[in-house]
């Protein structure tokens, strides 16, 4: 693949405030910096401060505010939220954690319970927490980090895959909702990511089944950069005119 350079648009996000979760590595942290590049004063969330912290001291000159703390809990969202001083125009719910790849009869509860909190409760708190903003400021837009695995059945195991089919119905819900007064929800799906993402394939059902179509088709790992390019793009007022989109952002592999 050709090798990708970050082109950043100056002033983009001049005078707005932007929440981002999963801040502290990845696609989080790519776009957060993304956004504080072009000008945008950014809420930074992650559970980890260490890594927050790393963050803040890459670019000590940027408007990078950060909130350490679980976003699937509601302190935590509450935080998020206060730290911007009662305006946000943007948000970007990229938080997330995998699976282990487990198919329906070998799924845990407790990995269940856990992947739902973080990739969908979270998505659900920090959009209704966010929201009143936007109404009353007229306009706002929201991401939503969904994933392959919310495009197909192959990609991940059944409760990451579940979840990122709940967060596309989310997004097209609340786009549906919200887009005649002026908040634009939309969400990118990413193929395969250079992340610090833990995605363990525990299962001897998914070595089977998932493992030989992924060495079948599965297009190049992008950069967590090239993910933030698509991301600040729909956040941003260029998109415009795009509300309710599921954009897939993975190299081609959702027309395979």
């Amino acid at each position: 693949m050709p090798e990708w350079e970050e082109v950043i648009t100056p002033g983009r996000f001049d005078g707005q405030t932007v929440i981002v979760t999963g801040a502290g590595s990845g696609i989080g942290r790519a776009t957060a910096l993304r956004v504080a590049k072009e000008g945008g004063r950014v809420i930074a969330g992650d559970v980890s401060q260490e890594r927050l912290d790393d963050l803040v001291a890459e670019v000590p000159d940027l408007g990078i505010v950060p909130v350490a703390g679980d976003v699937s809990a509601e302190d935590s969202v509450q935080r998020l939220v206060a730290a911007a001083g009662g305006r946000v125009d943007a948000l970007a719910n990229v938080a997330g954690i995998m699976d282990h790849f487990h198919g329906l009869h070998e799924l845990p509860d407790e990995i269940w319970e856990r992947v739902m909190a973080v990739n969908v409760t979270s998505v659900v708190r920090l959009s209704r927490a966010v929201l009143p903003l936007m109404l009353g400021a007229g306009r706002g837009s929201i991401v939503n980090v969904s994933s392959e695995a919310g495009l197909r059945g192959s990609a991940a195991g059944a409760a990451y895959t579940a979840s990122k089919h709940a967060v596309n119905g989310l997004t097209r819900s609340a786009a549906v909702m919200y887009g005649r007064k002026g908040i634009r929800v939309n969400a990118v799906a990413p193929g395969a990511t250079v992340t610090h993402i833990e995605a363990p394939m525990d299962s001897d059902l998914a070595k089977e089944v998932i493992a030989p179509l992924f060495g079948a088709v599965l297009p190049p790992a992008a950069q967590a950069s090239e993910l933030a390019a698509s991301i600040t793009f729909l956040l941003s007022r260029d998109a415009t005119n795009i509300n309710g989109v599921v954009l897939a952002s993975d190299n081609g592999w959702n027309a395979i």
